[in-house]
């Protein structure tokens, strides 16, 4: 599938920078998932710069080759400086000269909006980047709350936007899919979803008991160009990918049965969203 309207063929599936890739001192595990993502076919792959040592590993794992693959992080300093300081350690830690895809992590909050405005915030930091061919898009990435995520790519002019997508959330009145996406797709954004399988939590009967297949086929049924999953070993990453190579659009019917399946555990299951008001 492309990247957005006009940008470059990437995998339905995701390696996440979570899982094993979020740790220290785990390099022959880390490459193990890395190197069973790659011999799946997978081509997007996701760190972070809050992530431990995920960068690291998959810098050592690839030793900077691209080989077709749609490299992607994240950077959470809130200010212009400390950004591009992120930016130059993702670069250095990944073995790269440039990213594919360069996000604004984690935004939370409507006064985080306003940090960004400033010539001085990390807002800046994005633009320059890719006027520079540091990175080649740039994105916003939230799950704390879909009004100030609506909001930040309203304000600003972002490539794409990760956001939640899985049973729980597609079901609650406010879910982002509901009310982010339409207005990312309007600003000819592309979209990757997260959050898909509910750090696990969706794989407990007394949860509603969905399936690993269910999950992705219920997330790539949804208006996305790909997913995220970070795995804590291969096997996962099996499972990840042989949900995806089976993926066959699952009717609305079909995606309301599931979110129905998990209403009652909703709360539990979108524990990354705000906490509601006391």
């Amino acid at each position: 599938m492309p990247f957005g309207p006009s940008g470059p063929p990437v995998t339905r599936l995701g390696l996440g920078g979570e899982g094993i890739l979020r740790s220290f001192g785990r390099e022959a595990e880390a490459r193990d998932v890395i190197e069973a993502a790659r011999a799946a076919g997978v081509t997007y792959l996701e760190s972070a710069r809050a992530y431990a040592g995920s960068e690291a590993y998959y810098g050592k794992a690839l030793g900077g080759r691209r080989d077709g693959l749609f490299l992607a992080s994240k950077a959470h300093d809130r200010t212009k400086r400390g950004a591009l300081a992120m930016l130059e350690t993702t670069l250095r830690a990944m073995r790269l000269d440039a990213l594919d895809l360069w996000q604004l992590h984690d935004v939370r909050e409507f006064s985080e909006l306003s940090e960004f405005e400033d010539a001085d915030g990390a807002y800046a930091a994005f633009v320059e980047a890719r006027e520079r061919g540091l990175t080649r898009f740039i994105g916003v990435t939230g799950h704390h709350d879909p009004a100030v995520l609506r909001a930040a790519l309203e304000r600003f002019s972002f490539d794409s936007v990760l956001l939640p997508i899985n049973p729980a959330e597609g079901g609650r009145p406010d879910g982002f899919e509901r009310s982010v996406v339409p207005a990312a797709r309007a600003r000819g954004m592309a979209i990757v979803g997260m959050k898909v399988f509910a750090r696990g939590l969706l794989f407990d009967p007394r949860a509603g008991g969905i399936t690993p297949a269910e999950a992705v086929c219920y997330a790539l049924s949804g208006d996305v160009d790909t997913i995220v999953i970070g795995c804590d070993d291969v096997r996962q990453v099996d499972v990840a990918a042989c949900a995806a190579r089976a993926f066959a659009p699952m009717e609305r019917d079909k995606r309301s049965e599931l979110e129905a399946r998990v209403a009652r555990s909703s709360s539990a299951l979108t524990f990354y969203r705000r906490p509601p008001a006391a």
